[in-house]
């Protein structure tokens, strides 16, 4: 069998620390080749040296049988290889064609033709059946479309081989049973992926084979179809993994939100919380199971205070919160894991150390007056360090942009909960994450919710919130439609519900948990 992509002992070095050490990987033509591997394990390094993002300083790549230096992902286009990274690389107010062809316009007589490279991203988009609009602006297309767009670059530059980095971190359930079909169609037509992802369930449904790394060393390349999601687990994270949370039974007690008819809008102006109720209450998980985009995150800026509230109101353990400042609604006892950690929850090029004492710099011990002791940071950043299993190259002051998505979510997870706050949001909080470091932040909810905390979960992942929620509120069109034991329901019925559609017990005439 003819390998397109051949990485022969790849070796990648970042000062002292060995990212990749000795690492192979062999792609065959028409093959799905799934690459997996905890979070910053060396994935997307290796990756980022195939496509020209980095230089190797040891190892061997060809391409087509042929021995190559990538040194810019201009000669990995060159040579047919195309990437599709996982945080989109795209001008917000440009169109998708003006996206598409930025770098490689086409012209005629010094001018730009905009009309004729529509046609051919339209071509493009029917070929492959990815259904984009060509001149609809990026900033007015979903999550899913935007990454169609970002596929679409890559075969508008002739790309044969296509590497995806982590492609279903941000999107939806119904998006991700979209990119599969897309991919199938991509081989279809011939060309070969390389899949970077730490999804066991969607390994299992869409490659042909799987190379694992663990550290930055290989571990081996397995067959799909003679393989399974425990073997693939142990291979990734060195030791058996629980995929089943264990926890005992919730014993709730007094209320800590008491959200009651709750309208809030959008940037636009328009509705997207409509009349919404809920409460949470000490000792309990309640996970807020939806379809992104149906007022999840206008909900959570409500309670934390980084959105307006129009009518309705918020109280934390019998006191109106509505409307009051973020840090105020902190002090009253809010923790808030955002659901991106880039944009809400990091300042990326501050240390990671200076990232944790975020939320506590202006307090006694960190803070001294109007001056902060930064021994004190040090100090409690370590701890955080060590407590969370947060892996850094340089302790407490690598800076956050070179943690992996695991270690910089454990780090702001540390944050919020050292703090000690009655009521805990989680929204996303294993977005992207790898099986090791999801089963980590599962346990340390559960943990919360026994030390009679109250954990308001929001995913979009149905399986989590039926594994870690003892009570699940289903969110439509910014109401509650529906609450739900998770014991007593189903994925299907969670799914009609997201949709709109009434389950059984509602066609029934049964009472509504959140009446």
């Amino acid at each position: 069998m003819e390998y397109v992509i051949e990485m022969l002992g790849i070796r990648k070095e970042f000062g002292n620390f060995v990212a990749n050490n000795n690492i192979t990987l062999q792609l065959k033509k028409g093959e799905i080749h799934a690459l997996l591997g905890e979070n910053g394990a060396g994935k997307s390094t290796l990756m980022n040296v195939l496509f020209g993002l980095y230089q190797p300083e040891g190892g061997e790549i060809r391409v087509r049988g042929k021995a190559v230096k990538i040194t810019n992902p201009n000669v990995a286009n060159d040579l047919g290889i195309g990437m599709v990274h996982q945080h989109f690389m795209l001008v917000e107010n440009f169109t998708v064609t003006e996206n598409i062809i930025l770098g490689s316009e086409p012209t005629k007589m010094g001018i730009v033709n905009i009309k004729d490279a529509a046609k051919k991203v339209q071509a493009l988009s029917e070929k492959y059946g990815l259904d984009v609009d060509p001149y609809a602006k990026i900033e007015d297309i979903t999550v899913g479309m935007q990454q169609r767009v970002e596929i679409l670059k890559t075969l508008y530059r002739g790309a044969e081989i296509l590497i995806f980095d982590e492609p279903t971190a941000s999107l939806t359930p119904q998006e991700i049973t979209e990119l599969i079909q897309i991919m199938r169609r991509l081989i279809a037509e011939g060309k070969s992926i390389i899949l970077i992802t730490h999804k066991l369930k969607e390994i299992m449904e869409v490659s042909d084979r799987v190379t694992i790394i663990r550290k930055g060393e290989g571990i081996g390349t397995v067959i799909t179809a003679e393989t399974n999601p425990n073997q693939l687990a142990e291979m990734m994270v060195g030791r058996q993994v629980e995929f089943k949370t264990e926890k005992t039974e919730a014993n709730p007690t007094d209320e800590v939100i008491a959200i009651d008819n709750l309208v809030v809008t959008d940037y636009r102006n328009i509705d997207k919380v409509k009349g919404l109720n809920l409460k949470v209450r000490k000792g309990e998980i309640v996970g807020i199971a939806g379809i992104d985009g149906n007022g999840q995150s206008e909900l959570i800026e409500a309670i934390t205070g980084l959105r307006k509230i129009k009518s309705g109101s918020v109280k934390l353990n019998g006191k109106d919160i509505t409307n009051m400042k973020p840090r105020k609604i902190t002090e009253e006892g809010v923790g808030h894991i955002p659901q991106d950690r880039h944009k809400h929850g990091l300042v990326l090029d501050f240390p990671i150390g200076h990232n944790i004492a975020l939320q506590t710099y202006y307090q006694s011990p960190i803070a001294k007056g109007f001056v902060m002791d930064y021994k004190k940071v040090s100090e409690k950043a370590r701890q955080i360090i060590e407590e969370y299993d947060v892996r850094t190259g340089n302790g407490e002051m690598t800076p956050a942009r070179a943690l992996s998505g695991g270690n910089q979510q454990k780090a702001i997870i540390g944050r919020e909960v050292d703090r000690n706050p009655d009521l805990l949001i989680a929204a996303l909080p294993t977005r992207g994450l790898d099986v090791g470091a999801i089963e980590f932040i599962h346990s340390r909810l559960i943990e919360q919710r026994d030390k009679g905390k109250a954990v308001l979960l929001i995913s979009f992942e149905l399986d989590e919130v039926m594994n870690v929620s003892d009570r699940i509120a289903v969110i439509y069109d910014g109401q509650i439609v529906d609450e739900l034991n998770p014991t007593e329901t189903t994925e299907q019925e969670l799914g009609l519900l997201m949709a709109g559609q009434k389950s059984e017990n509602k066609k029934n005439g049964a009472k509504e948990g959140n009446d």
